[in-house]
């Protein structure tokens, strides 16, 4: 009997962070876009673990294209975010703090769409981590329609009066539409993501 390493056997899995409260219908769109987009490529979704808005609605779209998904979720949220029973495997973690990092350690990459405050804090840390060496995973962040202009004209701004350095700066790719996230968050062995 020959053995399958198992990384063979555990699908490529991608974090994302979006919004748990935006009821905007291309937003929603989006997050079932790229659901389904995971799904597609046979990746695994790991996510917030709640079942609303567009972190239910990238986790329903994953699950209905076949994908297995993870959903990491604080129990003081289980009832706020309406845990997403449906997941494959859903964790409930003391703080947010465990929250956090048990999506950083189950994941292969991270995508950040459209979000709050919530949805910054988790962009902004694991972005953070990749720049003190902490993960060498992909850092994308999906923006079709210029969400995060006022952000990154901010940190632009910020790279330019040296505050970022461009190795900070190169450790993310911003990406406005589907197909160049997702060329992003796997690349080729050897290819190097540019911000």
């Amino acid at each position: 009997m020959t053995e399958v390493p198992l990384e063979a056997t555990v699908p490529y899995a991608v974090c994302v962070y979006c919004s748990a409260s935006t009821a905007d219908s291309g937003a929603l769109a989006l997050a079932a876009r790229v659901g389904t987009e995971i799904a597609r490529r046979g990746w695994q979704l790991v996510s917030g673990g709640g079942h609303v808005s567009m972190m239910g609605a990238v986790a329903t779209a994953a699950r209905a294209g076949g994908a297995n998904t993870i959903g990491v979720i604080p129990k003081h949220l289980v009832h706020k975010e309406v845990a997403d029973v449906d997941a494959d495997e859903l964790v409930v973690t003391d703080t947010m703090r465990q929250r956090k990092q048990v999506m950083e350690d189950r994941a292969d990459a991270f995508l950040t769409l459209p979000g709050g405050i919530g949805t910054l804090e988790e962009f902004f840390e694991t972005w953070t981590g990749g720049y003190l060496g902490q993960h060498t995973k992909p850092v994308v962040v999906l923006d079709p329609n210029g969400f995060y202009d006022g952000l990154f004209r901010w940190i632009d701004e910020l790279y330019e009066r040296k505050f970022v350095s461009r190795f900070a700066m190169e450790r993310i790719t911003v990406a406005t539409d589907l197909s160049a996230a997702f060329a992003a968050l796997k690349p080729e062995p050897g290819q190097i993501s540019m911000a």
